[in-house]
């Protein structure tokens, strides 16, 4: 099983991970992997200095305080390690529910390929927009942070 959304009902805006690796599962933390950019890329975005540095529930009451959830698109799956191509038998989050709990969601924010994927899979025909990220992870890392963080502000500045 994964984590438990982090969400304030005025969210604006709703990122997704696929499933939380296996430092997050551990720490029971989004994005705990230390090489992770989720968190200096969200401080870049919001102008909050060094998101990662602040105790864990600092971080996520920034995230919503800026009116942004956190989810993951994957409710459960079987996987060795902490790659997304290695998840398995991937049952999916109800995104449904969620979605209809936040009346001022404008946007849909998927952090990397399987997120979005899924994503669209579990809300076929949304009129959100589901916008799809390069991953945050550290597995991808064809992207430097500061192009990361480029790409996430280019697309989420309507939202945010």
């Amino acid at each position: 099983m994964g984590l438990a959304p982090v969400f304030d009902t005025r969210a604006r805006l709703l990122v997704l991970g696929s499933f939380p690796g296996a430092a997050s599962l551990q720490a029971a933390q989004y994005y705990a992997h230390p090489r992770n950019a989720f968190w200096p890329v969200m401080g870049a975005l919001l102008d909050e200095c060094d998101m990662r540095a602040r105790p864990y529930e600092e971080r996520l009451q920034t995230l919503r305080r800026h009116r942004i959830a956190l989810w993951d698109a994957v409710a459960a799956c079987q996987r060795e390690g902490s790659l997304d191509t290695a998840i398995e038998a991937a049952e999916p989050s109800d995104l449904g529910e969620l979605v209809a709990r936040l009346p001022t969601l404008r946007a849909i924010a998927c952090n990397g390929a399987l997120a979005h994927k899924q994503t669209l899979l579990a809300l076929p025909g949304t009129e959100l927009p589901v916008l799809r990220l390069p991953s945050t992870s550290p597995a991808h890392a064809g992207l430097g942070l500061a192009d990361k963080i480029d790409a996430w502000r280019k697309a989420l500045a309507p939202y945010l």
